[in-house]
């Protein structure tokens, strides 16, 4: 079976398992970009501590974040953990949302997908899987994001080997699917879903998981 055909019948396996996803949460493409970035190496539900406790001072805007000291923020997003580094994070990526496109994020919208790619990783603390992050939920920009799920499910099952790039990755997943952003943002959440239910990093549930028979 070709790389493409192997791809896209894992995706419908996991659609049918799973069913729709509704990524990212978020109640706006600046709360959805803050995400991105406090999720960095913590689970979900630390980070909505954090984006709901920006909520209740009303904070969870580019301006109010931009005024904000660094240990003040700090405090407030203690629960996403790593929290003095990802507050230096998030004041440099509204530093860059308030040079580059006045505090908002939705005229990022009308830049060229790599361009602004590019722009993103410039920003100290901004790697390819958040800036990728970003772009497609945020922004709705077509670009696959990698992570450790889909580089475990892939080595494990034979596709491609886990010391394959992030690049070689994404590359791959470009070619072989129709570049759609609906499809990605799904695609991306799904392999979220099955590894965090079945392809663990220590005990996976092989037999219980729905890609068992690939």
């Amino acid at each position: 079976m070709s790389f493409d055909k192997k791809l896209n019948n894992i995706f419908e396996i996991l659609y049918n398992t799973f069913g729709p996803q509704h990524w990212w949460p978020g109640d706006s493409p600046f709360e959805v970009a803050v995400g991105a970035i406090l999720t960095q190496n913590t689970n979900w539900s630390n980070v909505k501590k954090a984006i709901e406790n920006l909520k209740k001072y009303k904070l969870l805007e580019p301006y109010k974040i931009y005024k904000i000291d660094h240990k003040k923020l700090s405090e407030l997003i203690k629960s996403s953990g790593y929290y003095t580094i990802k507050a230096k994070r998030l004041k440099s990526f509204i530093d860059f949302l308030i040079k580059e496109y006045n505090g908002k994020i939705e005229s990022m919208n009308n830049e060229d997908t790599l361009l602004l790619r590019k722009k993103l990783l410039s920003i100290n603390g901004i790697g390819k899987e958040t800036a990728d992050s970003i772009l497609l939920y945020a922004i709705n920009k077509p670009i696959f994001v990698i992570d450790t799920y889909t580089k475990r499910i892939l080595s494990r099952h034979g596709i491609l080997t886990d010391k394959d790039s992030y690049d070689y990755y994404q590359n791959l997943f470009h070619k072989s699917l129709k570049k759609d952003v609906k499809l990605f943002n799904e695609y991306h959440a799904l392999i979220v879903k099955v590894g965090k239910t079945f392809c663990k990093s220590k005990r996976p549930l092989c037999d219980q998981c729905p890609l068992k028979g690939i």
